[in-house]
């Protein structure tokens, strides 16, 4: 990612971020979670656990990412709204990649981000927007961005998953 796209990308999740409500921003990355469950779906279940080519990761690889960050930055999103520091997330290959079928990645992304959702519902949509949550590409960004952030991470790994699943 060149430096002109990250400024285009802060910009995005910078207005974004303040101008849609915490609904709407929940709305966003619902509808990106369906496109990722579609990309990753498209994958036969029979290879979901091979790498497209030497080097790159499986859709097992792909999912056990987007539970793991989910887990990272949705976690530091709900310490920030119980008003507890953010920690330091970051976006970076999964500890844990045991082959699991893809309901079971599912299945767990569903619940943290069910427990997500409920949080950011139940906060004053302005609350500690000046607590931020480091992003490597990014900079700091507020738990409003940081939202906002999961869903171009949900779509990015869908466009990821795509592939995967073209190269079956």
């Amino acid at each position: 990612m060149t430096s002109e796209e990250a400024l285009r990308i802060r910009g995005y999740l910078t207005a974004q971020g303040a101008k849609l409500s915490p609904e709407q921003l929940i709305g966003k990355v619902e509808e990106a979670m369906a496109r990722l469950r579609e990309a990753a779906t498209a994958v036969p279940a029979a290879r979901f656990t091979d790498p497209p080519a030497p080097g790159e990761w499986s859709a097992n690889e792909v999912m056990a990412h987007v539970v793991e960050a989910d887990r990272r930055f949705g976690g530091a999103i709900v310490r920030i709204l119980d008003g507890r520091p953010p920690g330091e997330p970051r976006d970076v290959a999964a500890r844990d990649t045991r082959p699991r079928p893809l309901d079971e990645w599912w299945s767990l992304l569903e619940r943290d981000r069910a427990a997500l959702f409920q949080r950011v519902r139940s906060a004053d949509p302005i609350a500690n927007l000046q607590v931020t949550i480091p992003h490597p590409f990014f900079g700091a960004l507020n738990w409003r961005e940081t939202l906002l952030f999961i869903r171009l991470h949900d779509l990015d790994h869908a466009g990821q998953l795509a592939k995967v699943a073209g190269a079956f």
